[in-house]
Formats: structure tokens, C-alpha cells, sequence
């Protein structure tokens, strides 16, 4: 009996496993079988459950099974999806990475799939196969899929299509060459670049200018010394936008206390302690120069004239005693040239105040300022090239060089042995093209100019070289065959400073004046500057130090003035700048070619070339000319000619010069003015003091370094201005060129060119045409971005005491947010309102001559004068 007591038998057989784990042959045959008793219903069960375990493992041998059984067939279903939506094609391809050796069965899994009619349809999210094979599968089953039906242009539910999700921001590690098959795939459907496409390039732009400007900024570091702490922490960000909008509110922002700082007089000592004395300098940051526009606008707008005087004397006078206090520091020297100029563009381009600051003088203050530190920065510059420039440049010569081995007639003849070197056969080709590279006279050199003889001609007799062959072999059995050389005790001495070494620091110093945003006018001026007295001072010693006044030594100076002369196209500089080298050049042609000058019209035509120097200096550079063994001399005809012209050309310039005195001493009597005597003795003063460009210089001057900001042929023609003749033998290094400021204040805020361009966009800067508003292909501009100022720019002007409540967090609590509400105005308050500012009443006052509170007397009122009507 069974246990039911029915009589019928219990049935204890399993039932049958239709979601195998491991799906086999034998296992699926025996389930489809006839004999097998499964319901068609579990028969599509097993199978549908078979189908996608082959395709998850790639199973081939089972998928074809499958595919192909008469008792199969009837249950497959091609378009069946799993619970996430994928179908059998997408979950073959998530299989790719996973086990790598059977990655070639799963691609044959999927070409089957595809082969019998697989759904290739989209899944919930967009996604298609293609998608998930762009990400996973090989480039061969990319591009199989992409000619069976799936589209490269198909997005997803974000609009992301296959290239997108492979480049993204940056391409993904090893799928280069699927981006560059689905790339080019789609571009033969006459694509041309997508969203993220643009997105990833400039990313790539980005990180590579990014790369750039840090090991620009290293190597400055390393050359110029400058602290890590000048770079900030938030500098790496993009500053390259440039502001096309030419509004007027942009320079002149309307008179609401939202564009201005309130400050009381007696609080401007303690203002500029925290502002300027104590302030911190950094890379690109303007706070001061911005802080201090909003306390000129509210002192110009709302209070007596005399506090705007305090204030821009005040803060003047506090911005030179803090980098005369650290003049060596060219951070410090560059981050004050930086905001004084700011202020001075803030200042000149506010229509509401730039008349007030006029007739107050306060412009040219600034200019002063700016003249001042723009002085410094110049004398750092020449006190680093000083500690290279004899080692570097007038003495340095390659390694093994011919002219090593030139002996000169003032030479001791027993001396000459040890310091001369055997002449091959070339060193007469060589020179000859180190002068064509020097830039010498294009007349060859007369066959009558011989060379220095070689060493044979002065070799050692055989009894000296016997004594010492003897004593090096005495020393040779001291050592010992063990011994150790001598010249391994030390260690090798570093190689000498070259021209290499000087082009270094003129590239840091250019390229730290560039990211530190220095208008492109001073950058310029300030090149023009240095390189001016680096040409006095490489005058002066050759023309006072006998050992560079020979034709070997010309030579391999030209040679290395050429590097200078190179590193100056390379920087972009006006070709105007190697104006200041003529002197130097022609010095240089001069001594070439003097030794070489038998007949006396050679003599005069070789002078009529020379038209930077004058015969004072050419009869020094004869008188004192140092002479190579059997070199030519010049005639005596010749020399006698050259006194006689030195005598003519004194005469002419005493009867210059007092013909210059009398015409000045005319002027005076016919103005008789004390003011005009004071002027013109100051004008007069020129070379030796700075001078700078004020409100009565000519024209001339303001369209002299406009030039720069016009087209790139007409930045090219800029020149220099012209700098006093030598009246003597020796060049002024001490004078200064004017500096001279833009006649368009907007100008002083302009950008210097991209740290790096392409040559593709350097051809575009070049070919670019002017835009209207002084903005250039070459200069950029910076108009609101310059002007944002944020909170915390009150801790500079409440001190250093009162900072920290500035920066004190501020918590409130989630129903205190959604309470919060703005602060109610009465209808006197909303007087006047426009916008989200609130209007105040502007008033003129005269200006006034009395003395400030800084000389002694206090300005009207000790506290803030702020009228509400």
C-alpha cells in the first residue's frame, strides 16, 4: 500500500533540471528528446536558458547545437532579452577580456548569431551592440558588426554614440584602434567632428598647454630662483578667454556701492600695511590693483577730492618703499609692475573719475611708479647678465676652436710653445666661414693677410724635449705600473659657461614676464632697454681690453652675438631691437678688416660702411690692435689719414656742441620762465635719470608703441627710439629710453600671445587681420574678466587684524535657509534703484589746494560721509 492509501504509486523520480549551470550536449539532447515527456513549454524554457549560457560563456560547440537541431530549432528565439534588456548578440560581446584564450570562439559566436538574424536592435538605455563592442570586443568584430546593421551614428538615451563612449574626455587605454576604425567610418559618411569629439580635443589641448606652462614654470624656477609659493595653487586653470564685449558700463561701472570700498582717511595707513606693505605676491593676482580703483571711485565720487589725493600719494608712496626694500626680489618687482599698471588702465578707462585723477596729477604719480619699478626690473636683469657676460660671451670660444692655436706678436717667443696647438691644414677654411657667420664685410680677405704660422715653427729644441722625456719617466717609475693617475683624483671641472647659458636666462626671464600677464608695450620696452645696455657694455670692453681688439677674437664674438642676435628672432621681438647691435657689428667688421686694408681707397670705402662708430673709435681700435704673427699692418698713409679724420670729426663736434649751447641758453633768455628752466634742465638730465612719457610728449612717442598694437607687419616695423650719438670713444650704457605708454588706456591690460601656438595657428595669427577696438590677432584682451572682484577683498581693506571674519564659515541650519529673505528697503532706500544696484548721489567738488591730512592736516570729516536720499 502507498502511503496516500489510494493504491496509485509515488512517483519518485527528479524532475528534470531545465537552468543547468554548465549546459553539455549530452544533457540538452536527452531533454529535447521525444521520449523525454517535457512539455513544449519547458522545452522553450531549457533552450531559451541553454541559448544565453552559450552566449555568456561562448559556447560555440552548444550554439551551433542549438542553432541547428531539428528539436532545437523550433524553440529558439533570436530577439530574447534578459532581465536588463541585452540581447544575445550584446551579452556574447560582455564576454570579451574576461577569459582571453576563448575570446576567438565568442567572436565566432557573435558572427553566428548575426549570421542566423540576431536582434541588433537597442536596449533600454540606447545602447546597441556596437556600443558595448566598441568598449569590449576586438576591432575585426567592430567593424563586422558595422557592416551588418549597426549604424555608428546610434546614440543613447544621452546622446553618446559608440566613438563617444570609447574617446570620451580621453581615448581609453588600448582602444586607439577601435576610435580610429569608428573615427574614420564615420567620416566616410560625411562626418565632421561631434560634441565630445571637440571636447576630448580640447581636453588634450588643454593638458598639453598645461604640461607646457609646468615645466616652463620649473625651469624659471630653477634659473630665476623663484619660491613655488609665486605660483599659487589655482593657476594651472585656463586664462586664455578672451572679452569681446566693448560695453562702456565694462569701464565705467555705474556709481553703486556695488563698484566702490568705503574707507574713512585715518584708516588708509592701516589699509595700505595689509594691502601693499604685507601683502603676499602671486602669480596673476590683481587684488590690489582692483582694491584700490574701488576705494579711488568712492573717494572720487562721494568724498572730497583731497581724499582721493590721500589715498593714491599714500598708496604710491607705499608701493615704491616696498620693492625699494626688495629690489633683488623680482617676484616682488614683477607683481607690483603688474598692479600698478592695472590701476592705471582702471583708473584711465572709468570716464566717472579719469578727469578728477588728471587735474589731480595722479596719473603721472602712477606713471612714476610704474617708470620706477620698470627701472628695477631692468637693473635685475643687467646685474644677471653681468656675472656672465665676460665668461659666457667676449671669452668664450668652442672647445678645440682654430683660434686656440692664433699667436700674436706680443707674445713671449719661449711661451709660445706651451700654449699653441698644431694648425691642421682646414683652419684657414674655418675662419673663413666663422667670419662669413659673423656677419663680416662681403669683400673677401686680401691675399696679402697672412696667417699665424703653425706650432712646428716655434717647436721645442730636441735637448728640452729630452729633459723632459727624462723627468716624466722619472715620474712614471715613482708611480709605479699600479699607481693611480693623478687625474683621477679629481673630478672633472663642469664646462664653462657659453652663450647657451645666457640665452637660458633671457628665456625664463621673457617667459616669466609672459605668464605673469606684463603688457606686451612693457615687455618690449624692457627688452629694448636691456638689450641696448648689453650692446654698450659689449662695446666698451672690446674697445677698452687689449685681448678682444684682434681679428681672431672679432671673430668668435660675432659668432656668439649671433646666438643673441638669434635668440631675438626666436622670441618674437621687433627686429627693430638688433638696431642697438650696429655699433658692436661695425666694431667687430672693423677689426676684421683693418689688418687686411693696404691701399688708402680700401681704407675709405671700408669706412664709408661703418656708420655706427665714429673715428675717435676707430683710431683707438687701430692704436691698440693686437697682432697675430705675420699679419698684415696698415699703411702709414692710412693711419695718417685716419688722425687727420679723428681731428676733423672733434672739431665738428665742438662747433656742435656749442652751437646746441648757445640755441638753449637762446630759449631760456627769450622764455625766462623759472618753471621752463626747471623743464628743460630735467629734460636735459635725461641720460642720467629715467624718464617717462607724460601728457606733453609729442605725438610721436604714443604712436611709436601704438605700432606694436596694430597688425603683425606693422608690429614688425616698430622701432626703438633714438638714443643719443657717442661723443667719445665709449657708448652711454647708463642712458635710459624713454618709456612710453599706449595713447588707448585699454591697451595697458592687454595679453601677450599664447604661451604656445601651433604652427598652424601661428600662420593664423599671422594672417589675421585688426579688429576694431585696438584687439589684434596678436594682442588679446580682458576686459570684465579683469574686474571681477570678490569678498575677499574687504579683509584687505578692514587690515590684517580684522581678516579672519571674513573668512569665518558661516552655518545655518535647513529651516533658516528656507526663511531666509532678502532685506527690506524702505521707499526712500529704493530711491533711485536700477538693477540689482543701489543708485547714490554723486557729487563735484571743487578741487582744493590744501595740504592733505598726510602733511599734517586732516581731510573733511574723520569718518565716512554716506548721504541716502
Amino acid at each position: 500500500m502507498d502511503a496516500t492509501g489510494s493504491g496509485q504509486p509515488l512517483d519518485l523520480s527528479p524532475e528534470p533540471d531545465l537552468h543547468p549551470l554548465y549546459p553539455s550536449l549530452t544533457h540538452i539532447a536527452s531533454l529535447l528528446s521525444s521520449n523525454s515527456g517535457l512539455a513544449p513549454d519547458q522545452r522553450a524554457e531549457l533552450v531559451a536558458h541553454c541559448l544565453a549560457r552559450a552566449c555568456v560563456f561562448g559556447e560555440l560547440v552548444i550554439l551551433q547545437y542549438l542553432l541547428s537541431d531539428p528539436h532545437a530549432q523550433v524553440h529558439v528565439d533570436l530577439g530574447m532579452r534578459d532581465e536588463d534588456g541585452l540581447g544575445l548578440v550584446s551579452l556574447a560581446i560582455h564576454g570579451f577580456g574576461a577569459e582571453s584564450d576563448r575570446d576567438v570562439e565568442r567572436e565566432e559566436c557573435v558572427r553566428l548569431l548575426i549570421a542566423q538574424g540576431a536582434d541588433l536592435q537597442a536596449d533600454k538605455d540606447g545602447w546597441t551592440p556596437l556600443h558595448h563592442a566598441a568598449l569590449l570586443s576586438p576591432p575585426t568584430l567592430v567593424s563586422h558588426l558595422m557592416t551588418h546593421g549597426c549604424s555608428p551614428f546610434a546614440v543613447t538615451r544621452r546622446g553618446l554614440t559608440p566613438l563617444d563612449v570609447v574617446t570620451a574626455h580621453s581615448i581609453l587605454p588600448g582602444r586607439d584602434d577601435v576610435a580610429l576604425l569608428l573615427e574614420e567610418a564615420m567620416r566616410g559618411e560625411g562626418w565632421t567632428g561631434g560634441r565630445m569629439e571637440q571636447k576630448r580635443r580640447i581636453l588634450e589641448q588643454r593638458q598639453k598647454r598645461k604640461a607646457k606652462r609646468k615645466e616652463a614654470r620649473d625651469d624659471i624656477s630653477r634659473v630665476l630662483s623663484i619660491s613655488p609659493s609665486w605660483w599659487g595653487s589655482g593657476t594651472d586653470s585656463e586664462s586664455e578667454s578672451e572679452d569681446d564685449d566693448d560695453d562702456e558700463k565694462v569701464y565705467t561701472p555705474p556709481p553703486d556701492y556695488s563698484s566702490m570700498l568705503v574707507f574713512s582717511p585715518p584708516s588708509l595707513p592701516q589699509i595700505f600695511d595689509s594691502l601693499i606693505t604685507n601683502f603676499q605676491p602671486s602669480l596673476r593676482d590683481a587684488t590690489p590693483a582692483n582694491t584700490l580703483y574701488l576705494l579711488a571711485r568712492f573717494a572720487c565720487l562721494t568724498c572730497d577730492h583731497t581724499w582721493l589725493e590721500d589715498l593714491i600719494m599714500g598708496a604710491t608712496d607705499a608701493i615704491e618703499e616696498t620693492f625699494f626694500s626688495r629690489a633683488d626680489d623680482v617676484t616682488c618687482l614683477v607683481f607690483w609692475l603688474y598692479n600698478t599698471t592695472i590701476w592705471l588702465h582702471l583708473l584711465q578707462c572709468d570716464n566717472s573719475i579719469n578727469e578728477a585723477c588728471e587735474m589731480l596729477g595722479s596719473f603721472e604719480l602712477i606713471e612714476e611708479v610704474i617708470n620706477s619699478v620698470f627701472v628695477f626690473i631692468i637693473r635685475f636683469a643687467e646685474r644677471r647678465i653681468d656675472q656672465l657676460f665676460d665668461v659666457a660671451f667676449l671669452d668664450f670660444s668652442p672647445h678645440g676652436s682654430d683660434f686656440d692655436a692664433v699667436q700674436f706678436e706680443s707674445d713671449w717667443a719661449f711661451l709660445r710653445p706651451f700654449s699653441g696647438k698644431k694648425k691642421t691644414p682646414s683652419s684657414s677654411a674655418s675662419a673663413n666661414n666663422s667670419l662669413s657667420r659673423a656677419r663680416a664685410p662681403s669683400s673677401p680677405p686680401s691675399p696679402k693677410r697672412p696667417l699665424s704660422p703653425s706650432q712646428s715653427q716655434g717647436a721645442i729644441t730636441p735637448s728640452a724635449s729630452r729633459g723632459f722625456s727624462s723627468l716624466r719617466q722619472s715620474f712614471a717609475r715613482g708611480r709605479g705600473p699600479s699607481a693611480t693617475p693623478l687625474s683621477s683624483l679629481f673630478p672633472e671641472s663642469p664646462p664653462p659657461p657659453s652663450p647657451a647659458d645666457l640665452t637660458t636666462f633671457l628665456t625664463a626671464l621673457h617667459t616669466f614676464l609672459n605668464l605673469a600677464d606684463i603688457s606686451p608695450a612693457m615687455t618690449t620696452q624692457l627688452w629694448s632697454q636691456v638689450l641696448y645696455w648689453t650692446s654698450c657694455e659689449m662695446f666698451n670692453r672690446i674697445i677698452t681690453r687689449k685681448k678682444y681688439l684682434c681679428r681672431s677674437r672679432a671673430i668668435q664674438i660675432g659668432m656668439n652675438l649671433a646666438v643673441l642676435e638669434e635668440w631675438i628672432e626666436q622670441t618674437e621681438l621687433p627686429p627693430g631691437v638688433q638696431a642697438h647691435f650696429l655699433p658692436v657689428r661695425d666694431l667687430l667688421n672693423w677689426l676684421q678688416s683693418l689688418s687686411s686694408i693696404s691701399e688708402f681707397p680700401e681704407l675709405v670705402a671700408t669706412i664709408q660702411t661703418m656708420k655706427s662708430i665714429n673715428p675717435l673709435q676707430m683710431r683707438r681700435a687701430v692704436r691698440d690692435y693686437k697682432y697675430e704673427v705675420n699679419e698684415g699692418r696698415m699703411t702709414e698713409e692710412c693711419v695718417q689719414y685716419l688722425t687727420q679724420l679723428q681731428k676733423d670729426w672733434e672739431r665738428h663736434r665742438v662747433k656742435l656742441g656749442v652751437e646746441a649751447l648757445r640755441k638753449e641758453m637762446g630759449e631760456r633768455d627769450r622764455e625766462g620762465s623759472i618753471s621752463s628752466y626747471v623743464d628743460e634742465a630735467s629734460s636735459g638730465a635725461a641720460g642720467q635719470t629715467p624718464s617717462i612719457s607724460t601728457n606733453s610728449s609729442d605725438q610721436s612717442g604714443h604712436h611709436n608703441i601704438d605700432i606694436l598694437f596694430g597688425t603683425p607687419p606693422e608690429a614688425l616695423s616698430w622701432e626703438p627710439p633714438k638714443t643719443p650719438p657717442a661723443l667719445g670713444e665709449l657708448l652711454d650704457s647708463r642712458y635710459m629710453l624713454p618709456l612710453l605708454f599706449p595713447s588707448d588706456p585699454r591697451m595697458l591690460a592687454a595679453l601677450p600671445p599664447k604661451f604656445t601656438l601651433s604652427e598652424d595657428e601661428k600662420r593664423q595669427k599671422r594672417n589675421a587681420p585688426s579688429e576694431p577696438g585696438g584687439r589684434t590677432g596678436r594682442w588679446r584682451s580682458r576686459n570684465k574678466k579683469l574686474r571681477e572682484v570678490g569678498v575677499g577683498a574687504l579683509q584687505w581693506v578692514d587690515g590684517i587684524r580684522s581678516a579672519a571674519r571674513w573668512t569665518r564659515p558661516i552655518t545655518l541650519e535647513d529651516d533658516e535657509l528656507e526663511d531666509r529673505e532678502p532685506p527690506a528697503y524702505t521707499s526712500d532706500d529704493l530711491d533711485g534703484v536700477e538693477g540689482t544696484g543701489v543708485k547714490i548721489n554723486t557729487h563735484v567738488t571743487p578741487l582744493t589746494r590744501q595740504p592733505s591730512w598726510r602733511k599734517g592736516r586732516l581731510s573733511v570729516g574723520a569718518t565716512t560721509p554716506i548721504d541716502h536720499k
